[in-house]
């Protein structure tokens, strides 16, 4: 390594981070939106269109905090704290179960 090099990118790493945050999101929020059209427009279960509701909501709080968590994040990297992904980890495993969940109840109740 050269003097005066570091290791670590003090501003790429964050926002390579922030930009899977958001794709996540968006993922989250029109996948979720559009099974959850596709499951009303072909009768199936409350059950099917809530948990795509719930994914597409919670896509939609992620992308809000998007902005917010980087701004923790890129504090908390300048000063060598350690990071916390808090409420936000919360949303995103909530989003992603309640996908499983709408999608195991679509598959077991298309006719």
């Amino acid at each position: 390594m050269k003097g005066g090099e570091e290791i670590w990118d003090r501003g790429l790493q964050s926002e390579r981070t922030r930009l899977a945050w958001v794709r996540m999101a968006v993922a989250l929020s029109t996948g979720g939106l559009g099974a959850a059209g596709v499951s009303f427009r072909h009768g199936l279960p409350a059950l099917a269109i809530a948990g795509f509701a719930v994914s597409a909501l919670c896509g939609g709080v992620l992308l809000i905090r998007t902005r917010v968590r980087f701004r923790r994040v890129q504090a908390a990297l300048h000063a060598g704290r350690p990071l916390d992904d808090g409420l936000d980890a919360v949303f995103a495993w909530l989003g992603t179960l309640s996908v499983v969940a709408g999608a195991l109840t679509f598959v077991f109740t298309v006719r």
